[in-house]
């Protein structure tokens, strides 16, 4: 009998043949940690006794949720976490580099077949690259530091195949949103999800950053692509390693199997307040938006940049929408700087801020007052996600936030 993507990897990793539904301790490649759920992370670590890290070399730490510190108590713990790395000899890439999962990707830090683990949901973005990476808690972090292994129960593969040739104007997030709209926020809970088909293996990694990104939303454990020559070639430079064959076996047991076309796929739109109430931007085109936030480590890559400066033109905001453009990295930020992107959106009205997590978790800056609207390509709508619990969010591609900001009003950016 064959095997999925996921068995293979845990099977590698334990020197013996895994399947769906075991439990074992497994060694692990990586840990992520960051300033909002680090600490805690730290204090387990010290409660079970730790003294040293397994590995200061595979510990990632950086900070980007509250950067620069925008509280007291944000710099007390930025504090803590710099005298930690200092004490284990960890690298910490501090408030320098950008959002934790782009990051991990740019720094060559995450790689095929590896097990990653981040004390955030969103660490199945590794994914991309073909690695197995999941979120966890902080108690399961402070373990994981301590002992480098960490038991998973191996989860069963939805395997997801796409086929077709995108529209202008729709992409890589357009697709996951529908993908959670059918699939539901809990349709692949402890599931992991493995994207293929032609249409994938003809995307960027930008946009298999999107898909892998947001496979928690609907539940997922993790979300991968099998590696292949856009894998291999994303590499190059960031890891020494050679190319080699990892993908499941035509005859692995599935939890289950779904096929999309995105021939016909128009831009989407998840309604609040909830990501799967993903619909076409035309059931929602109107709707009166007070803030456009394009950014995040879903979509706040040079390749989304440049997609909503296409769409923008040589055009303005509107000028009674607020508009924030937040690059993810401070590799993208110089892309779209080089490229006269920052210039471009600062002149249509923009406020181009500095790497970081921004609104996105709702704990920095740019929040929502009550009864407001916003216009997002982060990756969840949830009530009071960027601010007041009264206050609305609409997630979408960059491509539909930049045409949606050029108006006042929700976009098809076909029609721009």
């Amino acid at each position: 009998m064959g095997a999925t993507i996921v068995e293979k990897i845990f099977s590698r990793k334990c020197g013996s043949d895994i399947r769906a539904g075991e439990v074992v301790m497994t060694p692990i490649d990586g840990a992520m940690i960051h300033d909002i759920t680090g600490p805690l992370a730290i204090q387990k670590f010290h409660e079970m006794g730790g003294e040293h890290v397994f590995d200061p070399k595979r510990v990632i730490m950086l900070f980007d949720h509250q950067i620069p510190a925008d509280s007291l108590e944000a710099a007390k713990i930025h504090q803590y976490m710099r005298t930690f790395a200092a004490e284990q000899g960890i690298h910490n890439y501090d408030i320098n580099e950008g959002v934790c999962h782009q990051v991990v990707l740019e720094k060559g830090r995450a790689a095929p077949g590896e097990i990653m683990v981040g004390a955030d949901s969103h660490t199945c973005m590794y994914g991309a690259v073909g690695a197995f990476a999941t979120g966890i808690g902080s108690t399961d972090m402070g373990f994981a530091l301590k002992f480098g292994a960490l038991y998973f129960k191996v989860p069963e593969t939805i395997r997801v195949e796409v086929s077709g040739r995108f529209q202008k104007c729709v992409g890589a997030k357009d697709l996951i949103l529908a993908i959670a709209a059918d699939i539901g926020a809990d349709g692949a809970t402890y599931q992991a999800i493995e994207f293929t088909g032609k249409t994938i293996e003809k995307l960027d990694m930008a946009g298999r950053m999107t898909c892998c990104n947001m496979a928690i939303e609907m539940g997922a454990k993790a979300g991968i692509v099998p590696p292949d020559k856009v894998t291999w070639e994303y590499m190059k430079g960031r890891r020494k390693m050679k190319p080699f064959d990892l993908a499941s076996d035509d005859d692995a047991t599935f939890a289950e199997k779904r096929t999309y076309n995105v021939a016909d796929l128009e831009p989407q739109v998840a309604v609040p307040h909830n990501v799967d109430q993903g619909v076409p931007v035309s059931k929602v085109a109107g709707t009166h938006i007070d803030q456009v936030f394009i950014g995040s480590c879903t979509n706040g890559r040079y390749e989304d940049l440049k997609e909503a400066a296409e769409v923008l033109g040589k055009k303005k905001f509107h000028a009674g929408t607020r508009v924030l453009i937040i690059p993810a990295s401070r590799d993208e930020y110089l892309k779209a700087l080089e490229n006269g992107l920052v210039e471009r959106f600062v002149k249509a009205g923009a406020l181009v801020e500095a790497p970081c997590c921004g609104p996105c978790m709702g704990g920095s800056f740019g929040l929502l007052a009550p009864g407001e609207v916003c216009l997002s390509t982060s990756n969840r709508n949830f009530k009071g996600r960027q601010g007041s619990t009264e206050a609305f969010v609409y997630l979408c591609s960059a491509a539909t936030a930049a045409a949606s900001a050029m108006k006042g009003e929700i976009t098809d950016p076909r029609e721009v």
